[in-house]
């Protein structure tokens, strides 16, 4: 399997061979899809029992996917699990226990954010990136837009710019969105954050900013009205279901996204940037020690 691209995972690969299986080693499939990691480590004797099927079934099913035999491929998914890889999403059910729970939902984070590693558009973020600069040498304003979950991720990235030096501010309400974009001029950046992308509101804000031709940059999911819209997007593609669930992994993919336009910025400030954060530190320490000795 190693000729094939790499754009999904092995395990997402073999997820989407099983449909060309044989029923049994079908079985075997969803056994390992089930806990990757334990099929790594169990002898074939075990996988055969648990997967109901013959130990030449399990042969068979690993030269189905590509490999010589267990061994090849147990080698393999050896080496993906302890690179942290991610390997598949496993939702939550009811009846899991705390252990269960904990890992899933960890494993599921690090595999969102690998996943984001490998498929940020690293030509966009040097764009937005470019975009914020220019913003900030023009002393004009960098404005954060997002609702809800996606508002707190603004106000994180209004805190982050601010600490930068530049004239920012973030806007959860949708009538001061829509406001606030009528007064953009084209030197300014307006930052929209968003899990799905179809937001009504979020939508008619990206329309004004694009009708006063400021840079309007994205951080939502390719293919989304909001994405199509925007000068530059930065793509947060995860398999999390919005329509279900509260955006756990979506958030922290739009924070790591405001974490690495943040660090590109900075860079670019380059010893302007230590002296002004030197001296934010030596404040808040003078402030703290007249604090304690009231």
């Amino acid at each position: 399997m190693s000729g094939r691209g790499p754009s999904l995972s092995l395990i997402e690969r073999i997820a989407a061979s099983i449909t060309s299986c044989s029923p049994a080693e079908a079985r075997v499939g969803k056994l390992l899809l089930e806990d990757p990691r334990r099929f790594a480590t169990q002898p074939i004797a075990e996988l055969a029992r648990l997967s109901g099927v013959s130990k030449p079934t399990v042969v068979r099913f690993c030269r189905h996917i590509g490999y010589k035999g267990l061994l090849d491929f147990k080698l393999k998914l050896a080496g993906v699990i302890n690179e942290g890889i991610p390997y598949v999403h496993r939702a939550v059910t009811p009846g899991d226990t705390a252990g269960e729970l904990t890992i899933k939902v960890i494993d599921n984070s690090v595999s969102a954010l690998l996943h984001l590693r490998n498929q940020l558009s690293t030509s966009n973020v040097n764009q937005a990136a470019r975009s914020l600069m220019a913003t900030i040498q023009a002393g004009r304003r960098i404005e954060f837009y997002g609702v809800g979950n996606s508002g707190i991720v603004a106000q994180d990235a209004q805190h982050k710019f601010f600490r930068l030096g530049c004239n920012t501010v973030a806007y959860a309400d949708a009538h001061m969105q829509v406001m606030a974009a009528s007064l953009l001029e084209p030197d300014d950046c307006a930052v929209f954050i968003s899990n799905s992308g179809r937001m009504r509101d979020l939508l008619e804000t990206m329309d004004a900013v694009r009708r006063r031709r400021a840079t309007a940059i994205a951080i939502t999911a390719s293919g989304s009205p909001l994405a199509e819209r925007a000068d530059i997007l930065l793509a947060a593609d995860h398999r999390e279901d919005f329509d279900r669930y509260s955006p756990m992994v979506s958030r922290l993919l739009h924070l790591m996204i405001v974490d690495v336009l943040t660090t590109a910025v900075a860079l670019q400030l380059g010893p302007e940037l230590t002296t002004r954060l030197s001296q934010i530190k030596r404040n808040l320490r003078v402030k703290y020690a007249a604090d304690a000795t009231d």
